[in-house]
């Protein structure tokens, strides 16, 4: 009895599981009138060749759902030796290759999915090096665009599914890179497409990033009223009852929105919320690769943000010593970022110079490439505040005099 080969890599091509497979093939069979007879068992006595030859009912939604024929799919017709001798031959000339046939050529499978998937992960790397930038806008809207292209040519609808988050996933990285750029007018129509494909595919992982950047859109627009809103639209999503780490991440972007409005009851309450979710969070969950930034130096970083909003100064201090501490070495935008932010807290408590040594060092950090808009933006808020907090002193003009142009033009 042999394992029948062909079935299986189908169903890998195709992206079906095997509870899946049953459920598309009794679709297919009360579409065409009859009863969904196939179970698991069905489908298992077909992997393992012990059933060869499927019932004709069964065999026409086989190809309906595959787009093959079953002998395609590696079922052999039980007449007299002589049509088997026929099929062996037939399969033999065509190679024995363990894939779909000629009948699906062109057909967009798993295998297409894992590249673009791959493509989208390469994109993700970038951003986290050197920060949002148009050429990495325009290669996320591209791989969008592919995606969408290759919609008709699914082998199955669960390929179709996922190219549709793909896409969404591929729009919400370009408008994120317009939001850390600075591009603001653009970020609107991109999260908003990204949100519709996101509700197409059901996938509420992206469903959640989207809300993430509209709240920090919101930010940046200092809209903080809908920045909460977003927050809390964040948590909403259905990924936030099943994985905490997602649930943490809407909670702590609730509470920056929170302390920009100065509500610290609300944003203290948030940011608790947010820290008990991570402590629930399963590391070694797999999950898009777009979320790989946020664990407990990103929570520290947020914290920072909050407790520096809501004038605890000390307090961001630490925390933003505590993020950098634990933030993996391929963040280096958002190490830049969270330094940025600790020159902040230390010019809050009155340390002028040291404030403004670390500050310098975010250039040094970012050697070799452009800041961010959104990083360009900070390091002005920081010199604004060393002028006016302490407006006769040496090092404030010094610094100004020696970044000034660095972050005015990068």
């Amino acid at each position: 009895m042999d394992e029948n080969l062909r079935l299986r890599a189908a169903m890998d091509e195709t992206g079906y599981t095997q509870a899946e497979l049953v459920e598309q093939l009794n679709l297919s069979l009360t579409a065409a009138g009859h009863r969904g007879t196939v179970s698991d068992r069905t489908v298992r006595y077909w992997l393992t060749g012990k059933s060869r030859w499927p019932q004709q009912r069964q065999r026409d939604a086989l190809e309906a759902v595959f787009g093959c024929p079953a002998v395609e799919l590696g079922f052999v017709p039980p007449e007299g030796p002589l049509l088997r001798r026929t099929f062996l031959a037939s399969t033999t000339a065509a190679g024995a290759a363990l894939t779909i046939q000629p009948s699906n050529a062109g057909r967009v499978g798993t295998s297409d999915v894992a590249a673009l998937r791959a493509s989208l992960e390469s994109l993700t790397g970038l951003d986290d090096k050197r920060g949002g930038h148009a050429a990495l806008e325009r290669s996320a809207l591209a791989g969008a665009a592919e995606c969408l292209s290759k919609q008709d040519k699914a082998s199955s609808q669960r390929v179709r599914q996922r190219l549709l988050a793909l896409a969404a996933d591929f729009t919400a990285t370009a408008a994120w890179s317009t939001i850390d750029a600075r591009q603001l007018d653009r970020a609107d129509s991109q999260l908003k497409e990204a949100l519709y494909l996101a509700r197409m595919a059901n996938d509420s992982a992206t469903e959640l990033r989207v809300w993430n950047s509209l709240a920090m859109l919101a930010h940046q627009r200092k809209e903080h009223g809908q920045a909460v809103d977003a927050g809390y639209a964040a948590q909403a999503t259905g990924i936030t009852r099943r994985d905490p780490l997602f649930a943490s991440l809407a909670h702590a972007r609730t509470a920056v929105g929170h302390s920009n409005r100065g509500d610290r009851q609300a944003a203290l309450r948030s940011f608790g919320f947010a820290e008990e979710m991570l402590s629930k969070a399963e590391p070694d969950t797999a999950r898009p690769p777009w979320i790989a930034f946020y664990g407990p130096a990103e929570l520290y970083a947020l914290g920072a943000i909050v407790r520096d909003r809501l004038g605890f100064a000390a307090e961001a201090e630490a925390s933003s010593y505590r993020a950098l501490a634990a933030l993996p070495k391929q963040f280096r935008r958002n190490r830049a970022l969270a330094t940025a932010r600790l020159a902040l807290a230390q010019l809050h408590q009155g340390e002028a110079e040291q404030a403004c040594d670390t500050a310098a060092s975010v250039f040094q950090l970012m050697a070799g490439a452009p800041l961010p808009g959104r990083m360009r933006s900070l390091m002005g808020d920081f010199y604004r505040d060393l002028l006016t907090l302490a407006p006769d002193a040496t090092v404030a003009r010094e610094w100004g005099n020696r970044y000034r142009d660095q972050w005015s033009r990068t």
